[in-house]
Order: structure tokens, then C-alpha cells, then sequence
């Protein structure tokens, strides 16, 4: 195994080679802090990768014990149900020339229909399923779908998962049964630290100190594809909160369904992944060889559910033609405007500078700086990079600068209490020199709680109540019902640190989980990308861009139904209500804000607003906002002593950390 870690800080007036990669502490010689790491290192990863003569007995292993009956008599059509969803995308590709592609694009705000989406495709695919994945739980979510995606295989459907290791299943035991589930489910984990499925905290700590870069870099695209017709992408994982059957905390999230020429994009990029170096099969894997030769062989089995209700319901749902056809048949459009999918390349994580391996991300930073009226953003984590900031700069300096909309969390309703704190150092920035306009959204938003009553509900509402909780295709957007960061991030696998605070108020809350832009009315993304560095220059992303004007107006509307009063609290301008003290005060404030270190001061050029009762909606440059507008503090509906300390802690120390987080 290779010592040597990469991108060292050595001491001030200090060797600069005692042991490269290493950010050294203080106090202590770089001479010691390299042995101890090095221990930490040998103690952590003994073997490093197996060997060919390993895999290939794991490889026998799986061969022997795995299930290779298929239930379908008809292995023509693998006895795939009807499915209308990807009906109308096989009839766009056979309407499609390649001068003239059409496509059928289905925006999915709504929870409910994501899921049943999800499972009517995998049941009618006749060929293969290829899914990629940031996050896969235990949770019912996540075992509904590997179930489904288990029956499509034993049907005789080539089925194809790919998940990122760091964030998916983290359960050796259910990796090494699925390994085993049938002969047509093949499943690989992206970049796995240490050659491993889990890892364990030391091992995360381990990670960080031996191989940040590559630790650092993780595939956080998100597609399901079926037959190569028709796919979905967006920022749905497989977790109970993105589909609102968490019952603390829900995610309000977006993907969109894209059926024609664009899906096989989709496989084109697929197959890239699935090929890349990074991409590990399970038997390649230490964990996994360990329980394959040492453990007791033990089937797939049927997942227990913890709310049972809610999982028959999509799946009846699913079967369902009047349910298919009000709520994501009706709502597709067919266009033949251009509809591109775009993915960084798995390069991107071997050469991030190269241009060629950040293409959805260099398409999207092209999108926004060609912006002339309005760009409108959605984003979970307001972290602006150098290029995107550059791209807004440019933007306010025209003659007549667009505006700009920008719906994201509040420390409130945000999972990712750290990115929070560099949002908030910078909202000056935002506000003066780029002109945003920014809604941080409330964690009991009143639009995402009336959307939770169905899809969170086991049984659903009774019939006299159906009508007002379930989704409403049919009635026009601005009065449509949506039903319907990630929590384990680079700074700790969950636990107590990544909880969202506490609140003032009891009750489910919810986070902003979508990611999606609107320019000018024209044209409109849905995917993965964040549009801050991490997005930018760690993590491969993907997505959709739609040049339909209908389409950019249904997205549109969904986000800025976020930014409405009830739903989200409005950025502006602190009041300076005592002129001299006031001016003071923003003075320090700024040079406090321009400190890489050491920004404590408690009072910022801006703070949150709620709408007075009686009054109308307006912006904040608006000369009456200050009448209709009144403040209710930096950080609203918040309790919690230690996640305010830690947010501040956070804004004074954690400029340097703007790329990881």
C-alpha cells in the first residue's frame, strides 16, 4: 500500500516533505505525526485490495449459490406489465429522426408519483434496468424498490445497480444476499473506501487524513432507465424522506421523466460508469469475500416493512390505469423542442480540471450566465462557486441586470447545519453585489404539510377528504398540491452532529432537497446539481435541460410556490434603527464577513422576514417592504443553543471548507 498522501501542508518554517498529504497538528513534530498516522493507517487497512486468485474464488462462490431460475415462460417480453409511461416513450422514439427528436418529459414535484413512477417502469421493462444512486437505505423506500428490482430479474430483466459506497446499503450481510439474489441482478459500488461495503467511523476518520481527494469524490448522479426508452433522473435517493414516508423529516424534492432520444443518453452514460475503474463488483470487495467464504450461504428475503399500508397502496397504485393516467400520464408533455441529458464523466474525478469530464456542470454554468429577464434557482445548499459566482457578478453588471430568484433552506428546515453557516456569511454578497432575492424555506411550511397528508399517510385520507390531499393534475398549476441535504455528509455519517435543530414547535418538518433552474422562462434543469463547489469540482452530477416553454413554466411555478409567504421566510436588509450605533455596527459587520477567520460579529447586514397580516406579497427592493416585512431574527424557529454555537463556529472558522461541504 502506498504511504504517500497527496496535497500536504507542511508546518510554517518546517520540512515540507516529513510526510506528504498531511495537515499537521500543532504542537506536535510533522516527524511524529506521520508515524501516528501511518499506525492508523496499517491498523485500519491491512490487505488493501484482494487478490485476483480471491476474486476470482468469490466469483465461484456467487456463481454456485446464486438463483438462476427465471418465473416468466414468455422470455421475449420477460411477462412485463403494461405500463402507458413507457408506451408513449417507445412511440417518441419511433417518431424521433436524428434532425428531429421528440420526446415525452414528465415533471415529477409530487412524492407519490415519483415512487409509483418508479415502479410501473421497473415492472414493465422487457430488457434492463440501470439505476444509479447516491444514497440506498434499509428503509422502506429502499427495500421496496431492490424488492421490485429483485422480481424484474427473476422475470429474466438484466438489472444493473450502481450506488455510491460511501452513502448506499453500508449492510455487508445485505450486500453478500443480494449478491446471491438472482443471476440477472448485478450490483457495484462506487469508489468504495478501503476496498470495503462499510465503513466504519474510524475508517471515515482514516479516510479523510490518507486519501482525502480520492475520499472526497463521490458519484452523486441519480438515474433509473428502463430498456433504454425511458428514464428518471433528479435528486430523489432511495430513502424514506425523499418520497415524505419519514415521519420527523421530509425532503420537498423534484425529478423529471424523460422518455426518447434523451433516455439513450442516459445509457450511454450508464455504461461509461459501469465501466469506469471505480465501479466494483461485490466480490471484489473485503467484507463481502470474507462473509462469501466464511459465512453460511442465506437467501434473499421478503422486506418487512414498517409501514406496510403505504407500501401496498403505491403498489396497487402502480397497477392502476385511472391512477397512471391522472397523475403522470396527463400531466406529460410531448415535445419536440430540444430535451438534453448531461453527466460529468467519471473522469471528473481523476481530472477534475479536464473540461471534457464536467459537462452537465459546464452546461449548467452556461445556462444561468445566458440568462436576460429572470433566472429562478432552487437549491438545498446556497454555497455559491468561484465560476458561479463570477457568472452572477457578470450578470448584476449589465445594463439591465436579470432577477434573480433564489428558494433554499433555513437553518431551520437544513439537515446540513455547516453549509447553512457559509450561506449565512455571505448573504451581503448575495444580496448587494449579485441582487438575489432569497426564500429560505419554513420547516413547517404549510404547502409541503397539506402535500405529506397523502403520501404519508398508511391508509389515506377517508373518501370525503381524498379530493383536497391527494394530487391534483388536472386543476391548474398555481393551485396544483405537490405531494410530496443529504443527511450523511464528508463531516459525519449521521448521528446527533447532522440532525436538523431543534424547534420551537413540535411536529413533522420538512427540507429542501430539489435542485432545479428556470431561465428566462424558456428553458429549465432538474438533476443532481447543487450549483456550488462541491457539484462543481468533487462530485460527478447529471441531469435534464428542457427547451419547452410549457415546461419551464410548470417548473417555474413549483418553485416559486416555495418562496410563498407561508411557506418561506424573506431574506432583506437589516433596519438601521439608531443612525450612528447602526452604521457602526454594518461597518464591523463587513469587516467581520471579509475575515477567512474570526467572523463573529452577531449582527449581519441581513435577516429574516415574515409577511404582516393583511398585507400583499413583494420584494424586498420594493420601497414599502419595510411596512408590509417584519423581522423575526437571523435564524428563525430555532432552539437549540448548540447548533447556533456551531453555526457560528462555523461562520468565523469554516471559510477555508467552502469546497467540501
Amino acid at each position: 500500500m502506498n504511504a504517500r498522501w497527496p496535497g500536504a501542508r507542511a508546518p510554517a518554517g518546517g520540512p515540507a516533505t516529513e510526510c506528504p498529504g498531511v495537515i499537521y497538528h500543532r504542537g506536535m513534530s510533522p516527524r511524529w505525526t506521520c508515524v501516528l498516522l501511518l499506525l492508523l493507517a496499517s491498523t485500519l487497512l491491512p490487505g488493501c485490495s484482494l487478490s485476483a486468485a480471491k476474486i476470482r474464488r468469490a466469483d465461484a462462490i456467487v456463481a454456485a449459490q446464486t438463483d438462476h431460475r427465471i418465473d416468466c415462460d414468455n422470455p421475449g417480453t420477460a411477462c412485463a406489465e403494461a405500463s402507458p409511461l413507457l408506451d408513449a416513450a417507445s412511440a417518441a422514439i419511433a417518431a424521433s429522426t436524428a434532425q428531429a427528436p421528440v420526446h415525452v418529459v414528465t415533471l415529477l414535484n409530487d412524492s407519490e408519483p415519483a415512487m409509483v413512477a418508479r415502479i410501473n417502469l421497473i415492472r414493465a421493462a422487457k430488457h434492463s434496468i440501470d439505476i444509479q444512486i447516491y444514497i440506498w437505505d434499509q428503509d422502506d423506500a429502499g427495500q421496496l424498490i431492490l424488492d421490485e428490482l429483485v422480481r424484474a430479474a427473476r422475470r429474466g430483466v438484466k438489472v444493473r445497480v450502481l450506488a455510491d459506497q460511501l452513502f448506499s446499503f453500508n449492510d455487508s450481510v445485505w450486500l453478500t444476499r443480494l449478491a446471491r439474489a438472482h443471476e440477472n441482478l448485478q450490483i457495484r459500488l462506487y469508489n468504495p473506501t478501503f476496498h470495503k461495503s462499510e465503513t466504519s467511523p474510524l475508517e471515515f476518520a482514516a479516510g479523510i487524513v490518507c486519501c482525502f481527494y480520492k475520499f472526497n469524490q463521490r458519484m452523486h448522479n441519480k438515474i433509473l432507465l428502463v430498456d433504454n426508452s425511458i428514464g428518471i433522473t433528479g435528486g430523489r435517493n432511495y430513502q424514506d424522506r425523499y418520497f415524505d414516508w419519514d415521519n420527523d423529516f421530509d425532503y420537498v424534492d423534484r425529478d423529471v421523466m424523460v422518455g426518447g432520444p434523451a433516455a439513450q443518453a442516459m445509457g450511454e452514460t450508464f455504461e461509461r460508469f459501469w465501466a469506469h475503474k471505480r465501479s466494483v463488483p461485490l466480490t471484489h470487495l473485503r467484507d463481502i469475500y470474507r462473509l462469501l467464504v466464511d459465512g453460511t450461504p442465506s437467501p434473499w428475503r421478503e422486506p418487512v416493512y414498517l409501514h406496510p399500508q403505504r407500501v401496498a397502496r403505491v403498489q396497487e397504485e402502480a397497477d392502476d390505469p385511472d391512477w397512471l393516467d391522472e397523475y403522470l400520464v396527463a400531466p406529460t408533455l410531448r415535445t419536440t423542442a430540444p430535451v438534453e441529458f448531461f453527466s460529468d464523466l467519471p473522469a471528473k474525478t481523476d481530472q477534475p480540471r479536464e473540461r471534457a469530464a464536467r459537462e452537465f456542470t459546464a452546461n449548467v454554468m452556461r445556462m444561468v450566465g445566458s440568462a436576460k429577464q429572470e433566472v429562478v434557482l432552487q437549491t438545498p445548499y446556497l454555497v455559491m462557486s468561484k465560476r458561479a459566482r463570477k457568472i452572477f457578478d457578470r450578470l448584476q453588471k449589465q445594463d439591465a441586470p436579470p432577477r434573480i430568484v433564489v428558494s433554499t433552506n433555513s437553518l431551520a428546515s437544513t439537515d446540513a447545519f455547516a453549509v447553512y453557516a457559509m450561506s449565512y456569511k455571505h448573504r451581503k454578497r448575495y444580496l448587494k453585489e449579485y441582487g438575489f432575492e432569497i426564500y429560505e424555506l419554513k420547516p413547517r411550511a404549510l404547502g409541503p404539510a397539506q402535500d405529506n397528508a397523502w403520501a404519508s399517510s398508511d391508509d389515506g385520507p377517508d373518501d370525503d377528504t381524498a379530493s383536497d390531499a391527494r394530487p391534483t393534475a388536472g386543476k391548474p398549476a398555481s393551485k396544483r398540491r405537490y405531494v410530496g441535504v443529504e443527511a450523511r455528509t464528508l463531516l459525519g455519517r449521521g448521528g446527533k452532529r447532522n440532525r436538523p435543530a431543534p424547534l420551537l414547535s413540535a411536529g413533522r418538518r420538512f427540507g429542501l432537497h430539489a435542485k432545479s433552474i428556470v431561465v428566462d422562462d424558456r428553458f429549465a434543469m432538474v438533476g443532481s446539481h447543487n450549483f456550488d463547489p462541491r457539484s462543481d469540482h468533487y462530485n460527478t452530477e447529471a441531469g435534464v435541460i428542457v427547451y419547452d416553454a410549457a415546461f419551464a413554466q410548470q417548473l417555474r411555478t413549483a418553485i416559486m410556490r416555495e418562496t410563498e409567504p407561508e411557506n418561506a421566510w424573506v431574506i432583506g436588509p437589516r433596519q438601521r434603527s439608531i443612525p450612528l450605533l447602526s452604521d457602526l455596527s454594518a461597518a464591523i459587520g463587513d469587516i467581520s464577513a471579509a475575515l477567512p477567520l474570526f467572523d463573529f460579529w452577531p449582527y449581519r447586514y441581513a435577516t429574516s422576514y415574515q409577511l404582516k397580516q393583511g398585507c400583499t406579497p413583494m420584494r424586498p427592493s420594493d420601497p414599502n417592504f419595510f411596512s408590509c416585512y417584519e423581522a423575526v431574527g437571523d435564524f428563525p424557529e430555532v432552539a437549540s443553543p448548540p447548533k447556533l454555537i456551531y453555526t457560528r463556529l462555523l461562520t468565523a472558522f469554516g471559510a477555508g471548507a467552502n469546497g467540501i461541504l
